[in-house]
């Protein structure tokens, strides 16, 4: 029998008090600036148990304006922006090569908190880029190896045969150059902060950046 969706959905629970703690949040008590919230609710959702808090959403446009989402793994985030890594000639890569804006989406259900990003996407030097990649495992620069990231693939079968090849390589050279890797830095223009709250008094704070300087509002949640 086929499962009922529906049934599914129903059954599921927001934020199971055995398994979430909703923390509190003061708005008046947030830092001037979002990168130094950033890090503090990072730290703590680490703390928390949270598994792979460091994957985040990231939404892009394509030559026509068409949404596109997908999750990556978050590689930094300092006073040049967060940082994510792609290979250029990916899908990613090319509607960020056509459109260079995006959206970032981290969910920590663990804490009930959500942030997001949204600002002009820059790309750092060739040389940033294959340092970031070779910081990386063997594993991450095998798969870099690969490459044709999002072309038709023919079948599985030729995807083993180059996996193959890359982690050979990638093994005995661990300073591979893989050309078309790209580190990727979203500068937010605006960061919204989320806490869930049992009630649903959800608390949103959001910034904004204006010149070199950061407001703050809270949002009706």
């Amino acid at each position: 029998m086929e499962p009922d969706l529906h049934e599914l959905l129903r059954s599921l629970r927001v934020w199971d008090p055995d398994v979430t703690e909703l923390p509190p949040f003061e708005p008046d008590e947030a830092p001037e600036e979002p990168l130094t919230l950033f890090v503090r609710w990072f730290a703590e959702v680490v703390a928390a148990g949270q598994t792979e808090p460091h994957t985040v959403a990231l939404a892009t446009t394509d030559e026509d304006g068409l949404p596109d989402v997908r999750t990556v793994m978050l590689h930094g985030a300092d006073a040049n922006g967060w940082s994510f890594a792609s290979h250029a000639t990916s899908r990613k890569g090319r509607q960020l090569g056509a459109r260079p804006y995006a959206a970032l989406g981290f969910y920590w259900p663990a804490q009930g908190r959500q942030i997001r990003l949204r600002g002009p996407v820059t790309v750092a030097s060739a040389a940033q880029s294959q340092a970031d990649l070779h910081a990386r495992s063997t594993g991450a620069l095998a798969a870099a190896l690969v490459g044709h990231q999002s072309d038709v693939l023919p079948s599985y079968e030729e995807l083993e045969r180059a996996s193959d090849a890359a982690w050979d390589r990638a093994r005995r050279e661990p300073d591979a150059q893989a050309p078309t890797w790209t580190l990727y830095r979203l500068r937010p223009e605006e960061v919204e902060f989320f806490q869930g709250d049992a009630r649903r008094r959800h608390v949103r704070l959001t910034y904004r950046r204006v010149d070199d300087d950061w407001i703050k509002e809270l949002l009706w949640p």
